[in-house]
């Protein structure tokens, strides 16, 4: 019942802030565009939606898997931004498709509440592992009270709810993905890990293992190595059926990834999980932290995580 009211709630929020039809860059062929800018969200900064429709949504009754991207902002229009480039998702998700592998998913854009953006997006259960000089790091970094459990609690729940209620979806899990990356990474790993009844595909790009700036944890690499190792263990479970894609670059913030992957790697080799099939870990020599390169690469990753079993 509280879920229900609080499903009812978001749609009446939604429906206030009102939805534009199009974005620059949609046509005839490319999708359809949704705007949803302000929305009130319990104990979090107000969260803000971009909506991708497939081509071909509006002229049948199909029912799409929904894939849900954190940074929505730099997701498919350079005005909204950060640094003027984006992944181009509908882009990449239509050269998916193309590939004849994947079906057309609809994908819900939650932009990062700015400032907040870190607090939002930081495991709770890995932050309150942590060893204490890194957690003290950690606060420092958030600035504000670590919110990430509300965060996936809403949208594996209120928000959810409101989607499928409001557009044609497969609800199951094998049919419900989240991508993102930098700390967004992380933030699909906790949504993988801590709602696997909801999530049966996870991307984690560029995840900033290190938490904070990297340069500042060269003593607590040993902490930060069991940290994650131990998180993954604790939630991992058998596949049955999930597939998580993770991977880095080399450069910029990335070139600082391998120690900590290398060792996530081994953990779900070790838990049983068969890579290429139920889980892969890729390296991009010279791929820098940031949007152009994974908009490279998207394509790759929706063809190997979204593909049809």
């Amino acid at each position: 019942m509280l879920r229900l009211i609080a499903a009812l709630v978001l749609g009446l929020m939604l429906l206030g802030a009102g939805a534009s039809p199009a974005l620059a860059g949609a046509g005839a062929g490319q999708g359809r565009f949704l705007q949803y800018p302000r929305i009130a969200a319990a104990g979090l900064p107000d969260q803000r939606l971009t909506i991708w429709l497939p081509p071909g949504y509006d002229a049948s009754a199909r029912r799409y898997p929904v894939l849900y991207m954190h940074d929505g902002h730099n997701l498919f229009d350079p005005a909204t931004s950060n640094f003027n480039k984006v992944w181009a998702a509908d882009k990449a998700m239509l050269a998916a498709v193309a590939t004849g592998r994947v079906e057309p998913h609809i994908i819900i854009g939650i932009w990062a509440p700015g400032a907040d953006r870190y607090r939002q997006y930081l495991p709770r259960s890995a932050y309150e592992a942590a060893p204490a000089p890194l957690r003290a790091q950690m606060d420092a970094a958030a600035g504000g009270e670590i919110v990430s459990d509300r965060y996936l609690a809403w949208i594996a729940g209120p928000l959810k709810s409101w989607v499928d209620d409001n557009f044609r979806t497969r609800p199951g899990r094998a049919d419900t993905a989240i991508i993102g990356s930098s700390m967004g990474g992380l933030m699909s790993c906790y949504a993988f890990l801590e709602a696997p009844h909801v999530f049966g595909r996870a991307g984690c790009v560029s995840s900033h293992w290190p938490a904070v700036d990297p340069r500042a944890v060269a003593g607590e690499d040993a902490a930060l190595k069991a940290l994650w190792d131990a998180w993954f263990a604790a939630r991992l479970g058998p596949p049955a059926g999930r597939r998580l894609w993770m991977d880095h670059g080399t450069a910029t913030l990335d070139q600082y990834y391998a120690p900590y992957q290398e060792v996530v790697d081994a953990r779900l080799a070790a838990a049983g999980w068969h890579r290429g099939r139920d889980w892969e870990s890729r390296v991009y020599q010279g791929a820098e932290h940031e949007e152009n390169a994974w908009a490279a690469r998207l394509p790759e990753i929706f063809a190997w995580l979204l593909a049809k079993d």
